[in-house]
């Protein structure tokens, strides 16, 4: 039996994105994800929306059908 999986190549956070420190924020999503970790990614509100920052993936934990992510910005294109 396979598990379900998405490769995601950027940071899409609709507003759930928590600040943990500074730079630093956790995002939980639903299902499983693979995110390429250590690189810049572009992050953006909605898939479709415009670009806020770019951010460097730097934990990633899979549990109980869900995936959470800390990442670091780098890099801020807008205060919003």
């Amino acid at each position: 039996m396979g598990m379900p999986l998405e490769l995601n190549t950027m940071i899409v956070t609709k507003g759930k994105e928590i600040r943990l420190e500074e730079n630093w924020f956790m995002l939980e999503k639903e299902a499983y994800r693979l995110y390429p970790m250590h690189i810049p990614l572009e992050v953006k509100k909605t898939i479709e929306g415009e670009l806020i920052g770019t951010a460097s993936i730097e934990k990633l934990e899979w549990a109980e059908g869900k995936t959470k992510i800390t990442y670091q910005l780098i890099a801020l294109n807008s205060t919003n």
